[in-house]
């Protein structure tokens, strides 16, 4: 199993020593967000700056960018990177995207589905030489002039994923992208219950199977290598757990374990900005459901339990950064994780 860990700088010049840490504690891969900085800059020096990770955006948004301008910048850091880059796109709820992108929302499923399929036709002119005429209900790209073209990729095109929740989004995951980003809300009874007969629809409609495929999921973890870190990740993975279960789009992995009702009754309390009373809300029983709470020794054995034979590599969320204050014995962790 591959370990990913997030590449949190806060500035560009944090990156160069930030993904050095991560390859020197033994993570596959690590990656970026649509957060408060551009998802696509630290990677162009995390390639630099480090041999063997592998990079992705997990995930940019995809509605507000073209696929023409989404393709630039995959290609680019395809070779930058020595074909290590992943592209993962997911598609934000529509008050952001309208409101906070001013962009348009119509359509999320079947335009996520063109886009990953207008980015394939991109690179095959640019890599293959075929001729560029991609004709879609949302998007049509059928001009490429030779000053526009860049060389073609000796790594070929980046891995597309796609970030899925509900059925739909997921299936198209399976269709046309080449790996799923879970979302960190997540169980395995929602996995096994949601996410894998929706991609194996997805596989049937696009021809494809789970072979080559990537399952890549957001563990939340509460560890510590103390009582005190211990306690605070709990605190801090409650109240994230509270967020996202507040937000009406996820309330479809609520209702997989029948706490549907939950979501609306958060969503309430995060409109009048009462944070630590959502948290309070977020019992023992559904900490446990959408977090491993444990030593950081026992980790291993506990992530095999929850997700072996589900997924093919994770990305352990924790609110103590227990890779922080002990590096040096985190990094047995994660290789013990890997081993899974």
């Amino acid at each position: 199993m591959k370990i990913d860990a997030p590449l949190l700088a806060g500035s560009l010049n944090d990156v160069p020593a930030a993904v050095r840490g991560i390859e020197a504690q033994g993570y596959d891969g690590t990656f970026t967000f649509e957060g408060p900085h551009d998802p696509f800059l630290p990677l162009v020096l995390a390639a630099e700056h480090s041999e063997r990770l592998e990079l992705a955006t997990a995930i940019a948004i995809a509605f507000p960018r073209s696929p023409m301008q989404l393709a630039n910048v995959g290609h680019d850091l395809q070779v930058q990177s020595k074909g290590r880059f992943i592209l993962g796109l997911g598609s934000q709820v529509r008050t952001h995207i309208e409101k906070r992108f001013s962009a348009t929302w119509s359509r999320p499923v079947a335009r996520m589905r063109e886009i990953a399929l207008a980015l394939r036709a991109i690179w095959r002119c640019w890599n293959e030489g075929e001729k560029l005429d991609f004709r879609g209900e949302l998007y049509t790209h059928t001009l490429m002039t030779p000053i526009f073209k860049p060389e073609p990729s000796p790594w070929g095109p980046p891995r597309i994923f796609v970030a899925g929740v509900g059925r739909p989004m997921t299936a198209v995951a399976g269709e046309v992208g080449d790996g799923l980003f879970v979302h960190p809300l997540n169980s395995p009874t929602f996995l096994r219950g949601t996410t894998l007969p929706a991609l194996a629809e997805g596989f049937a409609r696009g021809g494809r199977t789970r072979e080559r495929f990537a399952i890549a999921c957001q563990a939340m973890v509460v560890t510590g290598f103390d009582d005190e870190e211990m306690a605070r990740a709990e605190m801090g993975t409650r109240l994230q757990i509270a967020f996202y279960a507040s937000t009406p789009a996820y309330r479809v992995v609520l209702d997989a374990h029948g706490w549907g009702d939950l979501q609306p009754e958060l969503n309430a309390l995060a409109r009048q900005g009462r944070w630590t009373e959502m948290g309070d809300l977020v019992t023992d029983e559904v900490l446990e459901t959408f977090a491993v709470r444990c030593m950081p020794d026992e980790l291993p054995s506990r992530l095999a339990t929850r997700y072996a034979g589900l997924v093919d590599r994770l990305s352990l969320v924790c609110h103590a950064s227990p890779q922080k204050t002990d590096p040096e014995r985190w990094a047995h962790v994660v290789a013990r994780v890997q081993a899974l």
